[in-house]
């Protein structure tokens, strides 16, 4: 038996070391049998409701995909297409949809939205991404260093550039599985607070630790992976500017990476802006691992869907 203790993915915080390991290993039996055309409709007539407002190219596919090759449908709502955009409230959706679908992800802007679909649903939520976090994406980057390094514990990630999002979920998941992590910020775009706090607690007991630094070449030094992301999320357009003048002596170059391990990882959660955050030299360099990264968001997020929706007895059978 599949010993896994959730019902929602809304951020890494709530998840535990052992959830964090049964997903990324239910992951790679996927993708394996995926590689060699094995059905595997574990959410057979299953569906999944996916809410976007916020645009999308990875999580919008990957869902779709994903939920299809589990043998379940994906419903696609726009923040245009439902109620929500014309005022309804966040806990009236939820209940309204939890008498139609088996479960709901949504990709959007509060943290609080995800949180009270969860609270006033009766399905499953996952959090396809927020401004605070965004889980799917860490678990889909947890799998590629597994992959390449193995053993997750004790390996050490840099994490370079504003800290953002995907900064706030990297330092939960590196934290939970006992990895180092070390992110270098300028001043005022440090990752939250509250999130430093709360990883350094988890890593005092996973063995992991947490760095924050302005200094991006004390954070890549000897890392095994380097990672960054846009100067402006969505939603930030308007800050293109001012951002790009605060984060500009944080690309990530040749010059950088080769402080890092000689086999170190480059990782980016993409769309990525060649010659900002980081030189076409990296991304598109032979310690570039961005695609195998996108192609196992559709692999983690199929273990995380079959997870929260479906059963664990039909788990124990692949």
């Amino acid at each position: 038996m599949i010993e896994f203790t959730q019902k929602h993915l809304l951020t890494l915080a709530d998840w535990s070391p052992a959830d964090i390991l049964v997903t990324l290993n239910l992951a790679d039996r996927l993708k394996t049998m995926r590689k060699n055309h094995v059905p595997h409709p574990l959410l057979a007539g299953k569906t999944l409701a996916m809410i976007f407002t916020k645009s999308s190219t990875r999580t919008r596919v990957s869902f779709e995909v994903g939920i299809h090759e589990l043998g379940g449908y994906g419903l696609f709502l726009s923040g245009g297409d439902i109620q929500l955009g014309r005022g309804e409230t966040i806990a009236d959706t939820a209940r309204v949809l939890s008498r139609y679908v088996d479960g709901i992800m949504i990709r959007t802007f509060r943290q609080s939205d995800v949180e009270a679909l969860a609270q006033y649903g009766a399905v499953p939520v996952i959090n396809g991404l927020t401004d605070d976090y965004h889980p799917c994406q860490i678990l889909a980057d947890l799998m590629t260093i597994r992959e390449r390094k193995g053993e997750l514990a004790g390996r050490r990630l840099a994490f370079i550039g504003d800290g953002n999002n995907v900064a706030n979920s990297l330092l939960l998941g590196c934290a939970k599985t006992g990895m180092h992590i070390a992110v270098a910020s300028p001043e005022g775009y440090e990752p939250s607070a509250q999130v430093i706090s709360r990883a350094r607690e988890i890593a005092r007991k996973t063995g992991g630790s947490v760095l924050i630094t302005r200094e991006p070449r004390e954070a890549v030094r000897g890392a095994d992976a380097v990672y960054t992301d846009v100067w402006a999320s969505m939603g930030q357009e308007s800050q293109q500017a001012e951002r790009r003048a605060a984060l500009i002596s944080y690309h990530v170059d040749e010059a950088l990476m080769g402080l890092a391990a000689s086999d170190a990882l480059f990782l980016h959660c993409l769309p990525a802006h060649r010659g900002e955050e980081v030189a076409p030299g990296v991304i598109d360099g032979p310690h570039s691992a961005v695609f195998d990264e996108a192609e196992n968001r559709l692999h983690a997020q199929k273990a995380i869907m079959a997870l929260l929706m479906g059963q664990p007895e039909t788990l124990c059978k692949i």
